[in-house]
This record gives structure tokens, C-alpha cells and sequence, in this order.
């Protein structure tokens, strides 16, 4: 069973950062990929970024130029850099580890709060 864990969502204010870290229990390269997507009431789970096995980068068009997700190989972990936060970043943040063959294992969320 794939455990996939996220962490260092909080309070902060608008126009600040925060850094949310993944780990998962396996090493990150047996997934096609790992990304970050976010959710609020009412609404559907959006992407936010995701980064493939080889590398390779993609965000939604909401977050691009403020957002950067990054990997650590050797900590199986993978993070999302958030700077210039807005109000409208607030939502439960979740990550998701894409298994090539069983599919996408998630978290269990992190908050993330943004005051104006």
C-alpha cells in the first residue's frame, strides 16, 4: 500500500509563501507522476502542478510564474513552492502519486488559508 502524506499548509497572508511537502512511501520514479491539485467547497478538484517521472513540469494557468514544484529524490518527496499567495489560493490542498499500473494513490490533504 502506497502511503502519500502532505504537509506544511497553515495561515498566511495575502502576498505571502508557504511550502508544502509530499512524501511518499516508495521511491518517486515509480510514478508516471506526482502532482498537486487543490479543492474548495462546492467546487472540483483543479490541478495545480505536476512533475512527470522524467522531470518535467506542468502547473495550471492560475498558478503559473507564482507556483514551483520540485522534487527530492533521495527523500521521496516532492514540494510545492507557493509565493504571492491570493485569497483565492485558499482551498485543501492534495497530492497525488500516479501509479503506472494501480492508478492514483491520494492524500489526505492540507489546508492552506489565505487572510487579506
Amino acid at each position: 500500500q502506497v502511503q502519500v502524506v502532505e504537509s506544511g499548509g497553515g495561515l498566511v497572508q495575502a502576498g505571502g509563501s508557504l511550502r508544502l511537502s509530499c512524501a511518499v512511501s516508495r521511491s518517486i520514479f515509480s510514478f508516471k507522476d506526482i502532482g498537486w491539485y487543490r479543492q474548495t467547497p462546492g467546487k472540483s478538484r483543479e490541478l495545480v502542478a505536476i512533475i512527470t517521472s522524467t522531470g518535467s513540469a506542468t502547473y495550471g494557468e492560475s498558478v503559473q510564474g507564482r507556483f514551483t514544484i520540485s522534487r527530492d529524490n533521495a527523500k521521496n518527496t516532492v514540494y510545492l513552492q507557493m509565493n504571492s499567495l491570493k485569497a483565492e489560493d485558499a482551498a485543501v490542498y492534495y497530492c497525488n502519486a500516479y501509479d503506472w499500473h494501480r492508478g492514483p494513490y491520494w492524500g489526505q490533504g492540507t489546508q492552506v488559508t489565505v487572510s487579506s
